[in-house]
């Protein structure tokens, strides 16, 4: 059986978390999340110049909910000071864990140098950790991919630059930019990090059940699993991953009842968090 990870002083109770994804790990999302099963939720990006230049729509994306514990809020931009500043206005939102986005291969986020465009400069990425370390007192953590390019691949260089400046996790993606969400994720490479580093590593690419989360933990031995696309509308896969990790057992798949019922209370959050118009957008 497999440890349950821990970040910081952050215990979880389970290994499968619910990865960032931009307009859907939102605040209603992320509280059915956790409480069918995620062991941590993230939230979608937010924009550490919105936070130092208090755009109220910026920071409304900070809302935590008292019982979605544990959560990571996370940031993205590409200056160190202003990624530091941000961090400092984010904690006051009370999230257990601060990422930094290192991951998105979006045009409009890496044009500006953000997301995964970090990773061709691995002191720059460097320098971001430790501001931010120094700014806050809640671990903080990295999410990436391979690299920018098949060509040009290396986390592994950028786990060990991001682990000495002060991280104290890391969740890899098994792709690369150029890749964005196509072919196969690489899970060779995601083991190579976790041989290199000695802070959790949380691997993320093509889970969708347990037996892939599984196969993924066996095969490169992270401390965990981060699940994105196979969580959008599926919170089930979180409490079938953790319970298979932990027991063998394959849970059965939630029937159209209750995946209606989901949808209902998944709309209803929406609601309260967003008002009607926006909600059913």
């Amino acid at each position: 059986m497999f440890a349950k990870p821990k970040i910081g002083p952050v215990q979880l109770d389970g290994w499968a978390v619910l990865a960032p994804m931009a307009g859907v790990s939102d605040l209603a999302y992320r509280v059915i999340a956790r409480r069918y099963g995620a062991a941590m939720t993230t939230a979608e990006m937010v924009s550490a110049k919105g936070l130092y230049y208090k755009n109220e729509k910026t920071q409304d994306m900070l809302k935590i909910d008292p019982g979605e514990h544990p959560v990571a809020l996370q940031l993205f931009g590409s200056e160190p000071d202003i990624m530091a500043l941000g961090a400092k206005e984010m904690e006051k939102a009370g999230p257990d864990v601060i990422d930094i986005n290192m991951g998105c291969p979006m045009q409009k986020v890496v044009k500006n140098g953000d997301g995964s465009a970090l990773m061709k400069d691995v002191s720059k990425a460097a320098a971001i950790v430790k501001a931010m370390v120094e700014a806050v007192h809640v671990p903080v953590t990295v999410k990436m991919r391979l690299g920018w390019s098949r060509e040009t691949e290396n986390c592994v260089e950028l786990a060990q630059a991001v682990e000495e400046a002060g991280a104290a996790a890391i969740t890899v993606h098994g792709r690369t930019r150029e890749d964005f969400y196509t072919g196969q994720a690489d899970w060779k490479k995601i083991a190579e990090v976790v041989d290199a580093v000695h802070i959790p590593v949380f691997g993320n690419g093509d889970v969708v059940d347990g037996p892939t989360a599984k196969a993924l933990m066996d095969e490169t031995g992270c401390a965990g699993v981060a699940i994105g696309r196979a969580a959008w509308g599926n919170p089930w896969i979180f409490r079938e991953v953790n319970t298979y990790l932990e027991t063998g057992e394959l849970l059965p798949k939630p029937t159209w009842e209750m995946r209606l019922a989901m949808s209902r209370e998944h709309l209803h959050g929406l609601v309260l968090e967003k008002g009607e118009n926006r909600a059913i957008r």
